[in-house]
């Protein structure tokens, strides 16, 4: 290999990746087989209603908003679940569920979204999204 020929070594190996990624993309391929499944299966198996809350540690409205749905987790404890999943852990959950803004809280009943919002909103409505 000739150093005159390095920068022709890089462009086919950031086409190689971008072909690569179109082709993941188009194909429907986002994570490891059961990746979501493992993430929120509560969702489907929970006799009580659910609410997820998709967030990221930069964001500054769900730093804002953390503590209250720890405190709102306590709360409903035995009557509903809280989860808090991480989307830059947790990207193919995010991508299934058509997240595109953070923090999105979507509450889930009989497995079953009834109720999305997007942005830091008070414990009140987190509640009455659970219905309760």
């Amino acid at each position: 290999m000739k150093v005159e020929n390095i920068g022709l070594w890089i462009i086919g190996a950031i086409l190689t990746w971008v072909g690569w990624m179109a082709l993941e993309i188009s194909s429907g391929i986002t994570a490891p087989s059961g990746a979501v499944g493992r993430s929120l299966s509560i969702v489907e198996t929970s006799p009580v209603p659910v609410l997820v809350e998709f967030y990221a540690d930069w964001c500054g409205p769900c730093k804002a908003v953390g503590p209250v749905v720890d405190e709102l987790a306590g709360e409903v404890s035995g009557r509903a679940k809280v989860v808090r999943l991480n989307v830059d852990v947790e990207s193919a959950a995010a991508q299934q569920y058509g997240v595109r803004g953070i923090p999105t809280f979507i509450a889930f009943k009989n497995g079953k979204e009834v109720r999305r919002e997007v942005g830091a909103i008070p414990k009140q409505v987190m509640m009455q999204m659970m219905g309760l």
